[in-house]
C-alpha cells in the first residue's frame, strides 16, 4: 500500500490504540492527515473474545479499504448473511421462537477480536505509534492558543492541533470534553460471562441447537446467552448475560479502581443459570474452568456533543453501549470513517477545524445514540422484559426487524449531510 505524503496544515493525535483508534489512525494517514497514535499499553492488544461485524460495519470497512485485510485473517466464506435464531432457554425442548429475516446483501462477520486488531496492525505504519503513553490531562499550548498539549503519565508531552479520544469507556479525553463536570460513566447492572468453546466439544456434551453456522440467542428471565461461530465454525464464542432490572442504569456509584473483568469459578455459572434446560447445562459444562466475568459499564446519560473545541471523542469513549445488538464496534468504525473523511476533506484546514468537528458530532451523535437505545431495548426483550411480554408471539413482535435501522444505513449520506451543513454555514465554499 502506498500512502500519500501528508498534505494538511494541521496535526492530529489519536489517543487509544484499540480497534476504533487504529481504524481512525489508518484512515487519517491514508487521507493525507498527519497523525500520531498514542497507546497506554506496551503494545497493541485487545481483551475479549469474539467481535461482531455487522453489515453496516462491513460496508464501512470496505469504503475505508480495510475489509480485505480483515478477510485475510479468516476464511472469506465467513462473510455471509447471518440470520439470528432465537430459542427458549428453560424448557427441555428449547422451543425455536424466531429466525431473524436477512437480505442477501446483509453480509456480516464474526471474528476474534485479536485477529481483527492484527489485521489492522498489518496495514498500519508503525512509525506513527507511541506506546506506554497514558493520557493524564490536556491543556492549551503556551505558544499557540489554538494548539493543545497532551500530558502523559510518564512525564512526556505532545503538542498537536487536534486530539481524538478513542480511549474506551474509561476515557480520560472525555473528561476534557465534559470539562470535568461529570464522567457520564454508569454501571449497566448487567454482567457477562465469556468463553470460547470448540464446536465439537459442545456436540460431544449433548448440545443440540446448531450454533456452528449462524448466531444463536437462548432467552430466559433476566438472562440470556449469545453464541456465534468464529474460525469457520470451529469455535463458538459464548456470552452469558445476567441483568438486574430493579435498578435503573446510572443508579449507584461507579468504582473505577476495581477490576471490571475478573476470572470466576465455573460453579458461579451453574448457580446463576440453575433450572435452565439441557442445552444450557451442556454448554455450562463446556465453559472454561475460570470464565471471565465482565461488569458492563456504559456512557450514560448520553453526551450532548462528542466535541469540545479541537477535541473529539469516538467509539466507546463517546457512546459505550450494551453489547446486545453486536453493534458497538460498528459505531466506532462509522465514527472513524466520518472523522477521516471530514478532516481529510480538501477544504478542511487549520482555520476551520472546530467547525469540522462540530459537523462530525451533529451527524454522529444521534445515529450512535439510536443504536445505544436499540441495544438496551433488545437486551430487555431477550431477558423477557419486552413491551409485548414473554410469550413466543410477544417476543417475535418485539424483535421484529429491529436491526434494520442499524444495518441498512448510508454512512455516505451522513457524510453528504455533514458537508452540506458546512457549506450552509459558510465553513466550506458553496457549490455551483
Amino acid at each position: 500500500m502506498v500512502y500519500p505524503c501528508p498534505k494538511k496544515d494541521f496535526q492530529v493525535a489519536v489517543v487509544g490504540g484499540g480497534v476504533c483508534g487504529l481504524t481512525c489512525a489508518i484512515a487519517l494517514h491514508r487521507a493525507g492527515v498527519p497523525v500520531q497514535l498514542f497507546e497506554a499499553a506496551a503494545k497493541f492488544g485487545e481483551i475479549g473474545a469474539g467481535i461482531g461485524v455487522g453489515p453496516n460495519a462491513v460496508q464501512t470497512l470496505d469504503k475505508l479499504g480495510l475489509l480485505d485485510a480483515i478477510l485475510r485473517k479468516v476464511n472469506p466464506a465467513e462473510l455471509k448473511d447471518r440470520y439470528f435464531s432465537f430459542y427458549e432457554g428453560l424448557s427441555d425442548s428449547h422451543e425455536a421462537i424466531y429466525r431473524y429475516p436477512t437480505l442477501p446483501e446483509d453480509k456480516a462477520l464474526g471474528i476474534h477480536r485479536a485477529a481483527f486488531l492484527d489485521a489492522l496492525v498489518d496495514v498500519f505504519d508503525p512509525s506513527i505509534a507511541h506506546f506506554n503513553k497514558r493520557c493524564m490531562s490536556i491543556t492549551g499550548s503556551q505558544t499557540d492558543p489554538k494548539r493543545l498539549v497532551i500530558h502523559f503519565q510518564d512525564g512526556t508531552t505532545h503538542e498537536v492541533d487536534v486530539v481524538l479520544g478513542a480511549d474506551g469507556v474509561k476515557s480520560s479525553v472525555r473528561d476534557f470534553v465534559l470539562e470535568g463536570k461529570d464522567r457520564r460513566l454508569a454501571f449497566s447492572h448487567t454482567v457477562a460471562y465469556r468463553g470460547l468453546i470448540p464446536w465439537t466439544q459442545l456436540q460431544e456434551a449433548g448440545f443440540k441447537i446448531d450454533a456452528s453456522e449462524q448466531p444463536v440467542c437462548i432467552m430466559g428471565p433476566s438472562k440470556h446467552f449469545i453464541l456465534f461461530p468464529i474460525k469457520d465454525g470451529a469455535i463458538i464464542n459464548v456470552v452469558a448475560f445476567a441483568a438486574r432490572y430493579d435498578i435503573p442504569i446510572g443508579v449507584g456509584e461507579v468504582n473505577e479502581k476495581v477490576q471490571w473483568v475478573e476470572a470466576v469459578n465455573k460453579d458461579v455459572l451453574f448457580k446463576e443459570y440453575e433450572g435452565w434446560g439441557p442445552d444450557v447445562e451442556a454448554l455450562l459444562k463446556c465453559m472454561p474452568d475460570k470464565p471471565g466475568k465482565w461488569s458492563i459499564h456504559v456512557v450514560h446519560p448520553p453526551l450532548e456533543s462528542y466535541v469540545k473545541g479541537r477535541i473529539a471523542l469516538l467509539g466507546d469513549a463517546a457512546h459505550a453501549m450494551l453489547p446486545h445488538m453486536g453493534a458497538g464496534a460498528g459505531q466506532g468504525i462509522e465514527d472513524a470513517y466520518m472523522l477521516s473523511r471530514l478532516l481529510g476533506h480538501p477544504e478542511t484546514n487549520t482555520q476551520n477545524i472546530e467547525a469540522i468537528l462540530e459537523a462530525y458530532s451533529r451527524v454522529r451523535q444521534p445515529r450512535a445514540q439510536m443504536v445505544w437505545e436499540g441495544s438496551r431495548y433488545v437486551g430487555r426483550v431477550y431477558d423477557l422484559h419486552g413491551p409485548s411480554g414473554p410469550t413466543s408471539e410477544g417476543l417475535r413482535k418485539d424483535i421484529g426487524e429491529v436491526w434494520g435501522p442499524v444495518w441498512h444505513h448510508s454512512i455516505e449520506a451522513d457524510l453528504e449531510r455533514a458537508v452540506a451543513s458546512l457549506r450552509d454555514n459558510g465553513t466550506f465554499a458553496t457549490s455551483h
